[in-house]
């Protein structure tokens, strides 16, 4: 088939070289964004996005036979899938694949944060050990903790919980019929009720900021903070004053308002624990995310529907 007889497939950035790119290279002509110019935007019909770039209505305006979105990961809100649906096009993501690893992640972050995993290595590794123990901490006994989010990863969350004899209780807009946690209509009343808030929520307009200075102060000075989710629902001034004031106790941070661009103030916190966003970052589950994003490109051309549309583009459409 030639490259004119070929739809084209537009790439934001790289997304898995070795399982999207080489799977999809054949049936489809590979255009980077950088590439992409009128002689060529004609013939995109689908694009694999993932991280930063946006693909939002101006994006989309450029492309008059744009078909399908297909996001990589279980967050879009780089997505405008809003103006996708006007527009007739189907956005996907990654479910499922990422839930256990996300889990894993968030209870290693949560007993590093708790338990100051980091901040003993560096007591030892500095020779300090040699001076005296090293001093007493928190503990993660006695605490509850409060979901902010009970989706896939929610419940994989109090599942592990469950298992480290933690009470559990949740935040979401409306209560999830299949758990038998207490739902909290009042994100700032849960705040006051628990002693570790985990973020795992979509990000995107409607969750921005809302861990808020309210939240954090009814959180309180034994409160701990844990973000899983992105980066924009915390008001990350508010977080820094919290942390330097001691308003709250501490915070474990996986992702953050403008990666990978840390404020340089986290960094001379001695109650936090830093990661770089690594919450689905093995070899194990990208391969399994970057399938699910061809899965889903191929299924949708061969006719046979998307495997996991989101929300706001169901199909069949309706």
């Amino acid at each position: 088939m030639t490259d004119a007889a070929r739809p084209a497939l537009l790439l934001t950035g790289p997304v898995m070289e070795e399982v999207v790119e080489r799977q999809l290279s054949g049936p489809f002509t590979l255009v980077p964004l950088d590439a992409l110019d009128e002689s060529n935007a004609g013939a995109v019909e689908a694009i694999a996005t993932r991280g930063k770039t946006k693909v939002d209505d101006a994006l989309m305006a450029r492309l008059p036979n744009l078909k399908i979105v297909s996001n990589f990961g279980v967050g879009y809100d780089t997505v405008d899938a809003a103006a996708a649906a006007k527009r007739g096009v189907i956005v996907t993501n990654t479910p499922d694949v990422l839930n256990e690893e996300v889990a894993d992640l968030t209870l290693g972050l949560l007993l590093a944060t708790v338990r100051q995993l980091p901040q003993g290595d560096r007591f030892v590794r500095s020779g300090q050990w040699t001076k005296g123990a090293y001093p007493l901490g928190p503990t993660l006994r006695d605490r509850t903790v409060g979901i902010l989010g009970m989706g896939r990863i929610g419940k994989a969350i109090a599942r592990r919980l469950e298992a480290f004899a933690v009470p559990v209780v949740y935040h979401s807009r409306r209560p999830q019929a299949d758990v038998a946690y207490r739902h909290y209509p009042d994100l700032v009343e849960m705040a006051r009720a628990v002693d570790i808030l985990v973020a795992i929520i979509p990000g995107g307009p409607a969750t921005k900021h809302i861990v808020n200075k309210d939240v954090l102060e009814a959180l309180g000075p034994n409160g701990i903070f844990i973000n899983v989710a992105r980066g924009t629902v915390v008001d990350e001034a508010a977080l820094l004053a919290a942390l330097q004031s001691r308003t709250i106790l501490a915070a474990g941070l996986d992702v953050f308002e403008d990666e990978p661009n840390v404020p340089e103030a986290f960094f001379g916190l001695e109650n936090t624990v830093l990661l770089p966003h690594v919450g689905s970052s093995t070899h194990h589950t990208r391969t399994a995310m970057g399938q699910l994003v061809v899965d889903n490109i191929l299924a949708f051309f061969d006719g046979k529907g998307p495997l996991t549309p989101v929300a706001e583009t169901p199909w069949p459409h309706g």
